[in-house]
């Protein structure tokens, strides 16, 4: 029988020990995308003790073609273009704004919903450990990981339980380093490696950050920052 992982939050310390060079490193910093990649974030910043958080990211559909992303917002205030598609459909300009300004709205909505009160991360400069629960076509991380490297980190990693085989040797030349623990040719989807894959709601979401923000307040690890009176 071929391996698989109880639920997100287990893949989330197998992937960590992968990770160990970056465990209590004060520039260390992870990022699960919402919503399942948050439960494997927490498991790996928990194992490292460093900072976690979110970086949301909302693809820019193209118009009449949803699924073609022309480009992605994210955490950040970041708008990258897929300069390809929005060149060869000849999108004007004012299309795309309108396009942003709709999905903008949905990123304000979550961040609050999932951040609060609490400033957006800081990654410029940092190592940034971007997680989610799997890959499959890619399309979702590659926007995420554009969006990633426009903030300038030193260095970018992409760390999932398991990834489609293809698609992990396309996204290899996109960040510094790709960790994935299985990398199965036959991938019919990330739920089929894992015994518990039932969704992940916003509550869920909440609730492990603020558990991550508990052992941030550790001396040895530095939290995010909080905006606001107390």
């Amino acid at each position: 029988m071929r391996e698989i992982f109880r639920n997100r939050i287990e893949a989330g310390q197998l992937l960590a020990e992968k990770l160990t060079r970056y465990a209590n490193q004060p520039n260390v910093i992870v990022l699960g995308l919402p919503r399942g990649g948050v439960p494997v974030a927490f498991g790996v910043a928990k194992a490292l003790r460093v900072p976690l958080d979110v970086f949301v990211v909302r693809k820019l559909g193209t118009p009449g073609r949803r699924e073609l992303a022309m480009g992605a917002i994210a955490t950040g205030g970041v708008r990258v273009l897929n300069e390809e598609v929005v060149g060869g459909l000849g999108i004007p300009m004012d299309v795309i704004d309108a396009v942003t300004a709709e999905e903008r709205q949905e990123l304000k909505r979550r961040e609050l919903a999932y951040r609060g009160s609490y400033s957006e991360p800081e990654v410029s400069g940092k190592t940034v450990i971007l997680i989610d629960d799997g890959i499959a076509t890619g399309s979702t991380m590659r926007a995420a990981v554009r969006a990633l490297n426009a903030q300038h980190p030193a260095r970018s990693i992409v760390a999932v339980p398991t990834a489609a085989g293809s698609t992990y040797r396309e996204l290899r030349s996109e960040v510094d380093e790709l960790v994935a623990l299985m990398t199965p040719e036959r991938f019919y989807g990330v739920g089929e490696w894992y015994q518990d894959f039932s969704q992940t709601s916003d509550a869920d979401v909440t609730d492990l950050l603020e558990r991550a923000r508990s052992y941030s307040a550790s001396p040895n690890v530095a939290g995010p920052a909080k905006t606001g009176g107390e």
